[in-house]
């Protein structure tokens, strides 16, 4: 006696076709066509971010930038997650939101932001001419992008660490300051070895966004700039498409790589 409902196997095809046409349109086409676009001006273009100091520059600062970022968010939203896990207060709900809204902003209305604080015509330049000191301005450059990845990367690394830290087993902590062990010990021992698969993963997320955020670069990297620009700036400016081709290789090599060790890491962490 038949109980359920077992589809045919051309049903499952026909079902499955749209989204496999879909798959090979927008991402295997695409993703074949940008693999072979640098062969055409000969097989060292796919090396240039190595061998062009202008490109390797771009590349050193995107990775320093975003290690720096990655490093920063990673420490500033362990402790406030961690806190928000383990304390409770009135309006916690609303500062956890308040906290986490940046997620809905997309990176131009952050640049933006960073702007209006320190820009040309934002609060900080508008209160050193009021002293006599000149516009100071700080949005433009390596600081104004590191503060905006840093805001744009630090609401997910809150949530993230407030979830895991809320799901640990509080009795490993009650067990360890029963044997007399100090804050520093109890965070090292516990917390530390807990929270490290959320550490890796997050991470991961964090520097990977870092390398390709756009939005944000393109509205404040005027002194700076990073590899997602100088793609922008190939394609767009000089109709280089081999190169761009090769420069978003590259920019994909390495955060695939990176997401790539951090779940082969997390698995076997986890067995």
């Amino acid at each position: 006696m038949r109980t359920g409902f077992s589809p045919s196997r051309p049903l499952l095809a026909a079902c499955a076709a749209p989204a496999a046409a879909f798959f090979a349109a927008f991402w295997l086409l695409p993703a074949a066509r940008l693999l072979a676009l640098p062969a055409k001006d000969g097989w060292a273009t796919y090396f240039v971010v190595l061998t062009n100091a202008r490109y390797l520059q771009s590349l050193v600062q995107t990775l320093a930038l975003s290690l720096a970022v990655t490093f920063a968010t990673l420490l500033v939203g362990a402790l406030v997650g961690i806190t928000l896990a383990r304390q409770r207060f009135r309006g916690r709900q609303l500062l956890l939101s308040l906290l986490t809204l940046p997620l809905s902003f997309p990176g131009v209305i952050i640049g933006f932001f960073m702007i209006l604080m320190g820009g040309r015509q934002g609060v900080l330049a508008n209160l050193t001419h009021s002293l006599g000191w000149g516009r100071v301005t700080f949005a433009y450059g390596l600081l104004g992008l590191f503060l905006a990845y840093l805001y744009f990367s630090l609401p997910r690394a809150i949530a993230t660490y407030t979830a895991a830290a809320q799901a640990m087993d509080a009795q490993l902590e009650e067990a360890a300051r029963s044997m007399g062990a100090s804050r520093w010990n109890v965070a090292r021992d516990v917390w530390i070895p807990e929270l490290a698969p959320t550490t890796l993963a997050c991470g991961a997320i964090v520097f990977a966004t870092a390398m390709g955020a756009f939005g944000t670069a393109f509205t404040l990297s005027a002194k700076f700039e990073v590899l997602p620009i100088t793609i922008y700036n190939e394609f767009t400016n000089y109709a280089n498409f081999a190169l761009a081709a090769s420069l978003s290789i590259a920019l994909g090599v390495i955060t695939w790589a990176v997401l790539w060790i951090s779940r082969r890491v997390s698995g076997h962490s986890s067995l």
